[in-house]
């Protein structure tokens, strides 16, 4: 008897349950509330994807069927999961709850050949929640897994076919997409109207008066005239005539709080309050999700539970007062908005401050000031409009706005949405004042503003373009494209965005027209809903789509961009010149190319042509150098680039380049300043042979700070204003010391 006990005991032992998750970040959360029951793992993201080559990709004839291959990278993290899944009792796929988890899910149960795959679903990483999933496993949502991969196959057949043709009518190495072009047409809309903006003049006027109580004020004119004749006509009644109060205007309004946040409505709060972009602010959220501090951030809907509800009335009535709280249902007004997801909130709002990082703790407060405003009582605000004139009212009122907060409601939890009170003096009307001094200024009409990420995002989700999951990485794509580049919060379309927007509207603009890209968007919904086939969507767009594609095979390569102001000539044969775009967006060419070979930059500074040095490359001996002109100056390299790579080093360039601060990892060569993808960056003057590299100036001195084997040794850089040196290791503490503080 004790025999079969002992071995029940160890059959018990050794058995294995498995639970496979995206990322490491939320294996490690979901571990901590299953004490052990079940081994959790990461396939870190994607395990299969299209193939790079489009034919092996897609088989049209056989219905759209892609074909899958193991991710580059990942084959080690599939052979991984394989061999904990051959030996694993019980298998449960817990990937994100939208298309995109579902598919990967699907994905992770091919690659390990894993029948009747078993899934769970969770909006947030709390052990309520985990639990709860695991008790009600379902099977593969393959009407979700469909939507997916409708959206992948038809985002690869538009890129494909459509980034084919501007390479060979536009210029080589450009691209188009299904999303990522109406979000660059909408941009190029915008700076089409700023280019066309003629502006106007127009005059503001404004006085200084007081009241028999000796209070001053300001009043402005309600209209801004654009004559001078009609300024000057105001201006001297105004100083003739006496005035006097002629209105003294109060109303109540209230101010309703805003609904829960869902995925554009973060990215726009994050951008305007915090300055994080879309990508930075979904990549913040990801790590408070996955921490199990916030519910799933990819959500369309503004849905609060049952939970989550009790705990906002407890944490208002206890921290403002009963008189605050509010109940409230928001509807979203998509009609594709999954009303049975969550709103974006706190997992555990009795807790209002969580995150392992600033950017964090930032992120989740806004969030937790959205929720719990969100279900609180109006603001109460007094506004006040006091309107004055002369004698003969021959004039436009001159007029104050004032406000006041009478009670404060969901601005108590929200402060920042509160707009600073501004107070009037005690005015009644009928009231004799007193014109201290009259302004007049003369102003322009200003062109309509540039849209910011926060701003594009909004654009995007009121057109129906793109769906939550895809607005950060739209973004994120022109501008790693070079088709928008940044200044400051503006998104400004370059040379080479104004080209190929321009290429696509003139040929194709029904594809990436605001109608069709919403319409695409509710077939892809309806394909997650089941009522629309995978093949039949695909079937209607390709065979179209593709005859319009091949109709524009002759059409002429666009070579020129226009003529080049008459007065600059082509430097070596005084012709004609044209404008051309080159991979550093727009230039002055000669009309004769390739007979001639003068070129301008768009400002018309001359661009030389490259010189032979007569000097053999020392690397391949096989050609000799020549000096180019680069984006960044004249650099001497060898003629037979790219396939050789030589680079020779100007040696008066070098040394204005040379910090002066020795290497610490090779201790012979000297810290330098390069130029890279992402800007200025610091490393040693033996590059490629020593690859010591840092972010910022070296400042000289070496870390004293104390690691586990003694002082960190690492080179000091330069910081910011209120941080003026910091270690160059991003692992050690003193890299931010304004925080060794709160880690000691």
């Amino acid at each position: 008897m004790v025999c079969i006990l002992f071995i029940s005991i160890v059959l018990i032992d050794s058995t294995m349950k498995l639970l496979i998750v995206e990322s490491p970040a939320k294996a490690k959360t979901i571990s901590k509330y299953l004490d052990g029951e079940y081994e959790v793992v990461a396939s870190v993201g994607h395990v299969r994807d299209l193939p790079k080559n489009n034919k092996k990709a897609i088989d049209i004839e056989d219905g759209f069927t892609p074909h899958y291959e193991i991710s580059k990278g990942k084959e080690k993290v599939v052979a991984s999961i394989k061999r904990l899944a051959a030996s694993a009792d019980e298998i449960i796929l817990a990937t994100d709850p939208d298309r995109e988890g579902e598919a990967i899910a699907w994905h992770i149960a091919q690659a390990i050949k894993l029948k009747h795959a078993k899934r769970v679903v969770f909006h947030e990483i709390t052990k309520d929640a985990v639990i709860a999933a695991m008790k009600h496993p379902r099977s593969i949502d393959m009407n979700l897994k469909t939507a997916q991969e409708a959206r992948r196959v038809l985002d690869r057949l538009v890129g494909y076919d459509l980034s084919g043709l501007i390479w060979k009518k536009v210029r080589y190495g450009l691209s188009a997409g299904r999303v990522q072009s109406p979000a660059l047409r909408i941009i190029m809309e915008r700076e089409r109207e700023i280019r066309a903006f003629k502006p106007e003049t127009f005059w503001t006027l404004s006085g200084q008066f007081t009241n028999k109580t000796k209070h001053e004020f300001t009043l402005v004119c309600d209209v801004e005239p654009k004559e001078k004749k009609e300024v000057d006509r105001i201006a001297k009644i105004a100083q003739e005539e006496s005035w006097s109060i002629i209105d003294v205007k109060e109303t109540e309004v209230k101010r309703a709080p805003r609904p829960p946040f869902i995925t554009s409505t973060l990215q726009q709060a994050a951008s305007s309050r915090l300055g994080f972009s879309p990508s930075r602010t979904m990549g913040v959220a990801q790590k408070l999700y996955e921490s199990g501090f916030i519910t799933y951030m990819r959500t369309d809907s503004t849905n609060l539970s049952t939970a989550a509800l009790k705990q906002i009335t407890q944490v208002v009535a206890e921290k403002y007062g009963k008189e605050y709280f509010t109940p409230r249902t928001f509807s979203k007004k998509s009609k594709n908005a999954q009303e049975a997801h969550e709103a974006i909130r706190p997992s555990d709002i009795l807790k209002t401050s969580l995150g392992h990082n600033e950017e964090q703790k930032k992120l989740y407060a806004l969030i937790w000031e959205r929720t719990v405003a969100s279900q609180m009582t109006d603001a109460k605000i007094l506004r006040t409009k006091v309107s004055a004139n002369t004698t003969t009212n021959s004039i436009p009122d001159f007029s104050i706005n004032g406000s006041q907060i009478l009670f404060d409601g969901w601005l108590k939890a929200d402060p920042r949405a509160r707009q600073d009170d501004i107070e009037l003096p005690p005015l009644k009307k009928g009231e004799v004042i007193t014109l201290l001094h009259l302004n007049s200024e003369e102003k322009q009409t200003t062109p309509p503003t540039r849209y910011s990420e926060a701003g594009l995002v909004k654009e995007l989700e009121k057109r129906g373009i793109g769906r939550p999951s895809t607005y950060a990485s739209t973004i994120k794509t022109i501008v790693d494209r070079g088709y928008v580049m940044k200044d400051q919060r503006a998104l400004v379309p370059t040379d080479t965005g104004d080209v190929v927007s321009t290429f696509l509207e003139e040929n194709f603009m029904e594809y990436i027209s605001d109608s069709f890209t919403a319409d695409m968007e509710d077939k892809l919904d309806d394909i997650a809903n089941g009522t629309r086939e995978y093949v039949k969507t695909l079937s209607e767009f390709y065979k179209p789509f593709l005859k319009d594609v091949k109709s524009k095979d002759k059409i002429d390569k666009i070579t020129n961009l226009g003529e080049a102001d008459p007065d600059l000539k082509c430097p070596v044969c005084g012709g004609s010149m044209i404008i051309k775009l080159g991979k550093n967006g727009k230039f002055i060419s000669c009309e004769k190319f390739p007979v001639c070979m003068g070129a301008r930059t768009i400002d018309g500074v001359e661009i030389e042509g490259p010189k032979d040095t007569g000097e053999l490359c020392p690397e391949c001996g096989k050609a000799n150098l020549i000096e180019r002109d680069g984006r960044f100056g004249k650099f001497i390299a060898c003629s037979r680039y790219p396939k050789c790579k030589f680079l020779k080093d100007d040696p008066e360039a070098k040394k204005k380049l040379l910090t002066g601060v020795k290497c610490p990892d090779c201790a012979d060569g000297e810290m330098m300043e390069r130029r890279g993808r992402f800007g200025i960056f610091y490393s040693c003057s033996n590059y490629p042979t020593c690859k010591n590299a840092i972010k910022a100036k070296p400042t000289g001195n070496f870390c004293t700070h104390a690691r586990d084997w003694g002082a960190c040794g690492k080179l000091m850089m330069q910081g910011t204003k209120t941080i003026p040196e910091r270690c160059s290791d991003k692992t050690c503490p003193n890299h931010n010391p304004h925080k060794l503080n709160q880690i000691q």
